[in-house]
């Protein structure tokens, strides 16, 4: 063949291909037509290259026709034979003028011939066919193009499994076939030869069809390029340009034909099944899913109907009253469509005679007169034993039949005769081998012509399985006899997509398969998304499979009258959709490519659709999927209306087995009309609007009405309503730009429904030629989906009309625009804000009425986070001074760390920022995945915002699309709408509730000596919160920022954010519990410290005692009333003239004292104070710091800036461990006055806010600007600036890396500072765990040390907010706390103190302590009474310290919470999610004091679970209510949970002396007899035993209705089994001798337990 050759490892890739000595070249003369160009003449020879195939054709004719601005057309033909020309019904001899200015620029290649077509407009190559060399032969026509670009779509019939083509080496035959769709590359049962190419991401695209109807193959390379055989007829190509790959379908279908515009009823959904053995089962079809109020307008019989399969009869025996089945439909609304086909042995009519058509139309006219019908469903059906052998073709040699085995190896039984007629055929239009591919084509024709004359004026109803190009002309085409499969559910929509490019929208596939059985699950599924197929038919053999037979009330008779009633509401959109098919051209079913062409995503997109440019569907179409991944784009959940305002990024969507995606786009407007059952029902409904917002809050759509069958709208007369309508500036223009209608329904538009609204409507006005129409306003609205519905509207179809309405801001919709002091109408107008004062003064006066400034230029998704670039909008930004002026360009990025856990950041990339240096346990690179994430992250474009989702739910946690957001030097904002009203944390501030009040609180953060107080910023800061979904979910988000700031809660409900400094840098956990917000949470800022054993311990403290002797009598006084007591304090009164490291001459008795009490086994704590005297002759410590450069300076001069505090005489603050040399001087200060007083185990930290006792420093501080920074967060006492009570905020630190720092951007960070470097001191100084205490804290703080409330009040109800307080603590991963027993100021009362000891002995740091000059207030000073009460309750305490201890074993190793709210436990319950007057030790323990004067009762709540009180062992029976529980002044209410097990230790005064008894444990069974739980043990002190590598020394317990499962050994009892920990070490001094009551048990099973545990473990329990 003289070709070349060349093996590949790749068995795709022709090892054989051409030489450039094939082909044509031209040597003749060029002449222009009046049409274009035409090449012609003996000179153009092929030139000399061995044949492939014979009958090679020496010259040819090349005709070039510049037809249209946009089309092309070029044919080759033989100049010296008339060869086969398909007869196109449409397509006729172009007579027109060349185009003038086309949009393509022609050139011819001589030698070899070629021809290629550019872009003129930036002269792109689009069709290149120099790749290879033209073949013209008699049987042998071949063409390959190169094209621009290898999307390429289009080019049937086939599965192609996927809308853009795979153009590796593949090759699809084109050959109409009866077989079934599957997986292989089969020839289906139509010829579309039309391809379109889209160009690049501006949207231009071309197209290319070849007219040419004989048997060819289709091949697509990756050059790329696309080669097309054939084996007749001549090559007429016609290549269409456009801007758009729609206006590309729009030319080629002004070329072939536009597309028919169906019925109305045409559009509703249709039952069908092969297989029905009667009528009267069909009518038990029909009324079983009328009974269930399935939407269903049309019933179609397969050929059971027929009889003997005989067309134009019907069986009457078996189909009997069938004449009058039509009409028995028509009673409903419902029509009948009859199937006709040629099946078994038959003959075949030539319907591209005029006397088969005729004969056609007569036969369906006589049989219309026998059984009514109202439509036609054509299929033809070959025979395989109609030809046996190719027949006898003229002039057909053997080169010939080895061309056909061989060439056309791609069609099915790879001979053309299989199952159809013999191809030496002949018809009117030309033999069977030319015209084969036509025969469905012309069946379609001559079927037209019989609906129109049995149906005359109608539309009616045609379907055909086999079609060609133009088909869709004159009917509709369903994709062919699929399986009831998922891959052919998916492969569906990429062949309605083609077939949209081919010009037949109304198509879809056989719901729920046609062969093989069904699932329910996938017949759910497919019902889902055939509803929106628009030919929407259920059709199978064998088996059963319509929505009824499922059962009345099942979940897919329920989903698919869902999603029916959804697509008969959007019918008149639909029908619209049809209507500019029908005129313009335009496709239906529409790839998104056609709409979002710039997005390179959508190219490959082919498991979603769109029906026309606005509604997006996106189906599940695989088994068991709960999320369907979807790209949205600024679009609104058709389900709820909830603007998601993305754009550009695959979301997770929740698909539960009922519900699928269905998505409105932004700026379009749908027309609908209240659903029923059929459409000749539906559309004498109401119609109204559905109008989604754009981001610009304007939108547009339009209207084709008419009565919906006639033609009329095609006469001259044009019967029909057409509406445009556009929404802008609050108005919606109705405008009926023609209206020649009536409609007999007399319908009206009554309600219009408005997505994305950002305000409520306030008033709403009806136009009508300008005058104002009579319309009482009914409106509602929705704040948090944005939706607004306009109702009682009268307005008539046909008329046009005017919809004007106002907005009004809801007051919950209002953000603060001046969130500082002293806001004015004037000052709120400077802003560009809107002003309107209200009765409530906590609602903002002066608010946002325009969208924040910023949008994202530029965006990278990966798999592992988001990189995008913010920059202002010039028109959008509004006045503001130097320091809170907008950054112009800001850098976003989002990070999915964990598949719980992911990061948000903001930031100026250009301008490095402070950045806080608290160090966090962040993987080296993301290791989430996009299968188990448990969140989506979308961008909001314009205006900027960021929205998470969770993905279970589809619950946006996270949308900070808001108009809040802004980033200046100075001053940085972000508000989110939240997720529900149920937020808790954010501290340190004392809060009334642990439940936040959402109705406008602003909380300031920022670290004081502010003793709890509400509204007051006090010791800590901690910008992290929890948060409840409405379904139970939760979720927690931290910011980490260390500079002043406010958080603001709204009702709306939102959360708006103000720092003054630093960056936006946020983590985000995702739960799903609360419980596990808070071990992710810790996971990330670290673990609490494991306390020491004996610091659970009852403690003793005091500022004001005189002397040692003061503490010594103390001591005494509890060792004699035998109350608990293992820890001993001393305030500063110990100190020489409070210097920090020195020993009052008072307290010169201090070592002994703590040696003696040491050995009594008690412990001894001191106080240290951060701020170190500068002005004394002699002070060690002062002059080491001066010499190491330890304290805080001035930034201009470097001079240590002093202030004052404790000491005498003026003070110094030491830059703590921000600066990496102060640990090792504190460490050795630490150490120096550990040499002077041994003994001390634990460091009591205070004022290290850092306090002060004056504003700033001695001599003023320097720099306004920082220390009255231009926005005053919301603080206590804001006239007094950020320097209240603290230094200056110019103050210079160190961080870690040597990088000079503000005070104004640590200040919150001081205490937190102290933390490790005191803890590192003294573990190094005692050789054992120790504890810190410290009064300021910041997230982290918890790995080194605990914290007590502050300095409380002794007032009642600083017992409740205790309670909130240690819960809170317990969000923030501290989990040692507990409040000042008895109150700190003030003098404690008798009642209050004592109800204070019972529940302070179950706070985790019980501490008594109060200040100087009020009265004792330790157990030991009180009465007998007390006393005894006081030793009751902390008996108690120590009975359960093994428990307590395990729980602080439990938050250092998993991050557990200790004090744990109800709600932790019971989130479930919503009544829990309020509760704060009690709280849990752990999951077991529930706690609930009394705590108001005189109360010897509480009202408790009890949860869902079987409750034990503690004190009687007795089950209480309450369960899920709330019981007033009676409660003696000597008694507190302490309740087990059933299902748990408490380890338990006898008591004793000292923890040192209770670890020497015996231990024993309390099983409270739950409903099941069935309880667990956990011991941790080691000596309580060593600092490497606490780690979470010592799991070993935890022992689990189990026990079941059988007995007991002790951790002795790996066991299995009853059914119950346990993996014990391979350590089976008995501690020493461990005696387990004694075993609590198994509450819930009779005596006798206890007995039976013990006796079994006994066995089990040696004797020893």
């Amino acid at each position: 063949r003289g070709c070349c050759w060349s093996p590949q490892n790749d068995a795709s890739v022709p090892w054989c291909f051409f030489s450039p000595s094939h082909g044509y070249q031209v040597q003749g003369s060029q002449r222009s037509t009046q049409a274009g160009k035409l090449w012609a003449g003996p000179q153009l020879p092929r030139l000399p290259a061995p044949s492939l195939f014979g009958d090679d054709i020496q010259t040819v004719l090349l005709t070039a026709e510049y037809q249209t601005k946009n089309r092309f057309r070029f044919k080759i033909t033989d100049p010296n034979a008339q060869r086969f020309e398909v007869p196109h019904e449409h397509v006729k001899p172009f007579k027109g003028s060349a185009a003038s200015s086309p949009s393509y620029k022609v050139e011819l290649k001589q030698n070899p011939f070629g021809l290629v077509v550019t872009r003129a407009s930036n002269g792109r190559v689009l069709f290149d066919t120099t790749i290879g060399p033209l073949q013209y032969a008699d049987q042998f026509l071949q063409l390959s193009i190169k094209l621009p670009s290898s999307n390429i779509y289009g080019v049937g019939e086939h599965v192609h499994k996927q809308y853009r083509h795979d153009v590796n080496w593949k090759t699809w035959p084109i050959f109409g076939r009866d077989t079934a769709p599957s997986a292989a590359m089969d020839n289906l049962y139509g010829a579309h030869t039309f391809f379109l190419c889209l160009e690049d991401n501006t949207g231009a695209s071309f197209g290319v069809f070849l007219m040419n109807s004989n048997a060819m193959e289709f091949v697509v390379q990756p050059a790329p390029a696309v080669t097309y055989r054939t084996i007749g007829g001549i090559l007429d190509f016609y290549i269409f340009l456009g801007n758009t790959p729609e206006q590309v379908v729009q030319e080629y279908l002004q070329l072939v034909g536009l597309p028919a515009l169906p019925a109305y009823w045409n559009l509703g959904f249709q039952l069908c099944r092969y297989g029905y053995t009667s009528l009267e089962e069909v009518k038990t079809v029909v009324e079983r899913n009328r009974a269930v109020g399935l939407p269903h307008d049309i019933q179609v019989i397969d050929i059971d109907y027929m009889e003997n399969r005989k067309d134009f009869t019907y069986d009457k025996v078996k189909f009997n009253g069938l004449p009058q089945f039509a009409d028995y439909l028509h009673k409903h609304g419902q029509k009948y469509i009859i199937i006709l086909v040629w099946p078994g042995e038959t003959v075949f009519p030539d319907y591209t005679s005029l006397e088969a058509t005729n004969w056609w139309v007569n036969e369906c006219e006589m049989f219309y007169k026998e059984v009514p019908y109202d439509g036609i469903w054509i299929v033809r059906l070959g025979c395989h034993k109609c030809a046996l052998k190719i027949g006898n073709i003229n002039n057909k040699n053997v080169s010939y039949q080895c061309y056909l085995y061989s060439f056309l190896q791609g069609i099915l039984d790879k001979v053309m005769y299989s199952k159809t007629l013999c191809l030496d055929a002949v018809q009117s239009w030309g033999k069977q081998y030319d015209v084969h591919n036509l025969y469905g084509y012309s069946m379609t024709l001559s079927t037209r012509k019989a609906i129109e004359t049995v149906f005359p004026g109608k539309r009616s109803f045609l379907i055909s399985r086999s079609t060609f190009a133009g088909s869709g002309k004159h009917g509709g085409h369903w994709l062919g006899d699929n399986a009831a499969t998922w891959d052919q559910l998916r492969w569906a929509i990429p062949g309605m997509l083609e077939f949209n490019l081919f010009g037949i929208p109304y198509v879809g596939a056989d719901i729920c398969g046609f062969t093989e059985n069904t699932t329910e699950e996938l017949c759910r599924r497919w019902m889902q998304v055939g509803a929106f197929y628009p030919f929407s038919r259920n059709h199978n053999a064998e088996f059963h499979q319509d929505p009824a037979v499922f059962g009345p009330n099942s979940l897919l008779v329920n989903s698919s009258k869902h999603y029916l009633n959804i697509r008969y509401t959007l019918l008149p959109y639909l029908y619209t959709l049809h209507y500019k098919a029908h005129t313009r051209g335009d496709t239906v079913v529409r790839p998104l490519l056609h709409e979002f062409y710039s997005d390179e995503i959508t190219w490959d997109i082919d498991r979603q659709f769109l029906w026309g440019p606005g509604l997006l569907i996106s189906p599940a179409l695989e088994p068991v999927v709960d999320n369907t991944k979807i790209p949205v784009l600024f679009s609104i959940p058709v389900h709820k209306g909830e603007p998601m305002q993305l754009k550009k990024v695959w979301h997770n969507i929740p698909t539960p087995g009922d519900k699928m995606g269905l998505h409105l786009r932004g700026g379009y407007i749908f027309p609908t009309q209240k659903p029923n059952t059929t459409t000749v029902a539906s559309r004498k409904n109401p119609m109204g609007l559905i109008i989604a917002l754009d981001i610009n809050n304007e939108a547009s759509g339009d209207l084709f009405w008419d009565d919906g069958e006639s033609t009329g709208e095609q006469t001259p007369t044009k019967t029909y309503i057409y509406y445009e309508f556009k929404v802008s500036n609050n108005a919606l223009q109705m405008t009926a730009t023609h209206s020649n209608y009536a409609d007999p329904n007399k319908l009206k538009f009554e309600e219009i429904k408005i997505l994305g609204l950002s305000k409520e409507i306030g008033s709403v006005s009806v136009f009508q030629n300008n005058v104002l129409q009579n319309y009482i306003s009914d409106t509602t609205y929705d704040s948090l989906t944005k939706v607004a519905v306009i109702k009682g509207l009268q307005l008539d179809l046909g008329k046009s009309y005017t919809i004007k309405w106002t907005q009004n801001t809801n007051i919950n919709e209002r953000f603060n625009c001046h969130p500082g002091p002293n806001a004015t109408k004037e000052k709120c107008e400077q802003l560009g804000c809107s002003w309107e004062e209200t009765a409530n003064p906590d609602v903002p006066s002066c608010y946002y009425s325009s969208s924040n400034p910023y949008l994202i230029k530029n965006f990278n998704y990966t798999s592992t986070g988001i990189v995008a670039t913010l920059s202002l909008d010039d028109f959008r930004v509004r006045a503001n001074d130097a320091y809170t002026a907008p950054i112009g360009t800001l850098r976003l990025e989002v990070k999915y760390h964990l598949n719980n856990m992911l990061q948000f950041k903001i930031y100026d990339y250009q301008n490095p920022r402070y950045e806080v240096p608290v160090p966090l346990n962040l993987p080296s690179s993301p290791t989430s995945s996009d299968q188990e994430r448990l969140y989506d992250v979308s961008l909001q474009i314009k205006p900027f915002g960021i929205q998470v989702r969770r993905k279970s739910t589809g619950t946006v946690i996270w949308n900070s699309g808001l108009p809040t957001f802004t980033f200046s030097d100075m001053f940085i904002q972000i508000s989110t709408r939240l997720a529900s009203q149920y937020i808790y944390g954010f501290g340190e501030s004392e809060h009334p509730t642990f439940r936040h009040n959402m109705s406008w609180h602003t909380w300031g953060m920022f670290t004081r000596d502010q003793p709890p107080t509400y509204k007051l910023n006090s010791y800590g800061v901690h910008p992290f919160y929890m948060a409840l979904e409405e379904d139970g979910n939760a979720h927690g988000v931290l910011l980490l920022n260390s500079n002043a700031m406010d958080v603001t809660f709204q009702p709306t409900p939102a959360l708006t954010y103000r720092t003054i400094g630093g960056v936006l840098d946020f983590y985000m956990f995702l739960g799903p519990t609360p419980e596990l917000v808070v071990q992710e949470y810790t996971q990330l800022i670290g673990r609490p410290f494991m306390p020491p054993y004996w610091s659970l311990g009852f403690q003793l403290c005091r500022y004001g005692y005189g002397n040692d002797s003061d503490v010594a009598k103390v001591v005494e006084d509890m060792k004699a009333a035998q109350i608990p007591h293992d820890v001993q304090y001393v305030d500063i009164d110990y100190m020489d003239r409070n210097l920090d490291f020195t020993l009052s001459p008072r307290f010169a008795g201090l070592p002994a004292l703590i040696n003696k009490i040491k050995s009594e086994g008690m412990r001894f704590i001191i106080i240290l104070d951060p701020a170190i005297s500068g002005n004394e002759t002699d002070y060690p410590a002062f002059t080491r710091g001066v010499a190491n450069n330890i304290f805080v300076q001035w930034p201009d001069t470097k001079e240590i800036l002093y202030s004052k505090v404790w000491s005498f005489l003026p003070n110094v603050q030491i830059d703590e461990s921000l600066n990496p040399a102060v640990l090792f001087v504190c460490n050795s200060e630490f150490m120096v006055f550990c040499s002077k007083i041994r003994g001390f185990t634990l460091c009591f930290q205070d004022m290290n806010e850092p306090a002060a006792f004056m504003n700033g420093a001695m001599g003023g501080c320097r720099n306004n600007l920082l220390n009255y920074p231009p926005y005053m967060p919301h603080l206590g006492y804001r006239s007094t600036g950020l320097i209240h009570k603290t230094p200056c905020m110019e103050g210079l630190h160190y961080l870690p890396d040597g990088t000079p720092a503000r005070h104004y951007d640590v200040h919150s960070l001081y205490g937190w500072s102290q933390g490790r470097p005191s803890l590192e001191a003294l573990q190094g100084a005692t050789k054992e765990r120790g504890v810190v205490i410290s009064r300021s804290t910041y997230p982290s703080s918890g790995r080194w040390v605990g914290h007590w409330l502050g300095d409380n009040t002794a007032a009642w109800d600083q017992l409740h907010k205790s309670i909130i307080g240690m819960m809170e603590f317990s969000l923030f991963g501290i989990s040692y706390t507990g409040a000042d027993i008895c109150g700190f100021f003030k003098d404690a009362q008798y009642e209050m103190c004592i109800r204070w000891m019972q529940l302070g002995a179950f706070y985790p740091y019980s501490r008594n302590h109060n200040e100087k000059g009020t009265r004792r207030q330790d157990p030991a000073s009180w009465d007998e009474e007390f006393k005894n009460m006081s030793r009751k309750v902390l008996n108690t305490r120590y009975t359960l310290l093994p428990y307590l201890y395990t729980l602080l074993y439990n938050a250092h190793a998993h991050g557990s919470t200790v004090v744990r709210p109800i709600l932790h436990e019971f989130v479930g319950d919503r009544t829990t999610w309020d509760i704060d007057k009690q709280f849990l030790w752990g999951p077991a323990l529930l706690i609930s004091p009394v705590m108001k004067e005189n109360d010897r009762s509480v009202v408790a709540y009890f949860p869902d679970a079987r409750w034990y009180d503690y004190h009687t062992n007795s089950d209480t029976g309450f369960r899920k209510k709330f019981q007033n529980l009676s409660a003696p002044l000597d008694h507190i209410n302490l309740h087990i949970r059933g299902g748990h097990i408490l380890p338990w230790q006898r008591p004793a005064t000292r923890t040192a002396y209770s670890r020497k008894n015996p231990m024993g444990l309390t099983v409270a069974l739950d409903d099941d007899l069935l309880a667990e739980g956990q011991l941790y043990w080691d000596d309580g002190v060593r600092i490497s035993t606490c780690r979470a590598s010592s799991l070993p020394k935890t022992l689990f317990f189990f026990c079941c209705e059988n007995g007991w499962v002790l951790p002795s050994e790996a066991l299995s009892l009853g059914t119950f089994k346990a993996q014990i920990p391979a350590d089976k070490t008995k501690h020493k001094g461990v005696n387990w001798e004694e075993m609590e009551k198994t509450l819930g048990m009779s005596e006798e099973e206890q007995r039976e337990g013990m006796d079994l545990a006994k066995a089990i473990s040696g004797g020893q329990i």
